[in-house]
């Protein structure tokens, strides 16, 4: 598999990094407004073409796919000039900076009659899947009550500066990931309600977010809560945290990667069976240490999108579901907004 990459910024050495994990794949072009930027990471990858025109490197190269890594602003635009070339495209969540233009992405290619996938890998975390896994084996039951937590005061924007500037910014980064897991363990969403707030007085967008909704066939009401502002005595970056309660006991993701099943058909009633495994992810050389649960993550979640691009079925992120976390995402900042419940 041939794939030209179009972005160069922070995470695509790690993006590069996680498809050479998979053998027979192979960049052969790469673009950036910034060349510079893009030569030098051509050289350390081994990249035999820098293209100053993307419109030229998807012309060119003989790619089977693209990988866009830009910022959300211009993701509609590249996207829907893969699909003018016929070409299947990867994007890096947002899948768009609206949901008018995350429609319009789908439909393009959709009318292009090529694959849109989405990178968005943190459903792919070794301990999500494995907490996924148990919560579908009906464990604890019929879930009734869950949350999901992503809160800390990590220092994100020393690497990713453009982030203070925009005026959408945890619903749209982090949400975009909390929100996608939320559909994977409990389905779609009928209602919602969100609230945000703006903590650190140095950016442009909200730090702080909460989102209520009703989710899934069992109607479970799931709250996810994100946070750069949380101030915690040990920070846990990148870890996300679960809590699902069921008529049949309580799933917990907590920190370091332990899972916690607590059966009430086990035990007694003030002495119930609780079981504890730890399920780390794995390590890899290229990987940065304050991200490597995320850096892991994407190697799965390549694997996933190549098994979609070489036919052999359908992508769990394919342009179709993404879109449906993009609906939560903007109906969640219309939600808070107007102070109101939103029908979905």
């Amino acid at each position: 598999m041939r794939f030209v990459m179009i972005g160069a910024g922070f995470w695509a050495r790690y993006q590069l990094s996680g498809w050479y994990e998979h053998p027979g794949v192979s960049c052969v072009g790469i673009h950036d407004r910034d060349r510079r930027r893009a030569e030098r990471l051509a050289e350390e990858f081994g990249i035999p073409a820098v293209y100053d025109a993307p419109q030229a490197m998807l012309a060119e190269a003989g790619a089977d796919f693209a990988d866009v890594l830009t910022s959300p602003d211009t993701h509609r635009q590249f996207v829907e000039m893969c699909a003018a070339h016929r070409l299947p495209v990867v994007c890096q969540k947002p899948l768009a900076e609206s949901l008018a233009d995350a429609e319009a992405a789908v439909a393009a290619c959709r009318a292009a009659g090529v694959p849109l996938l989405v990178n968005e890998n943190w459903r792919w975390q070794v301990p999500i899947r494995a907490f996924g896994d148990l919560l579908r084996s009906s464990a604890i039951g019929t879930p009734f009550r869950g949350r999901l937590t992503f809160s800390c005061s990590f220092p994100v924007f020393e690497n990713q500066p453009s982030l203070r500037e925009t005026e959408q910014f945890i619903l749209a980064d982090i949400g975009s990931h909390v929100l996608d897991v939320a559909r994977f363990y409990f389905g779609e969403a009928s209602s919602l309600f969100a609230t945000t707030k703006r903590v650190n007085p140095a950016i442009r967008g909200e730090d702080v977010a909460t989102v209520v909704m009703v989710m899934g066939d069992a109607r479970t009401t799931v709250t996810c809560e994100m946070s750069y502002a949380s101030r915690t005595e040990h920070e846990r970056f990148p870890q996300t945290y679960a809590f699902v309660e069921g008529d049949g006991g309580t799933l917990e993701l907590g920190p370091d990667y332990r899972i916690r099943l607590t059966d009430r058909n086990r035990g007694s009633w003030d002495a119930p069976v609780t079981e504890i495994r730890r399920v780390p992810p794995p390590r890899y050389a290229w990987a940065d240490p304050a991200y490597d649960l995320v850096h892991a993550s994407i190697v799965a979640c390549h694997g996933d999108l190549l098994r979609h691009l070489r036919g052999e079925g359908v992508s769990e992120t394919n342009g179709d579901s993404n879109l449906e976390t993009m609906r939560l995402v903007y109906h969640a900042y219309a939600s808070a907004e107007i102070g109101t419940v939103v029908k979905l």
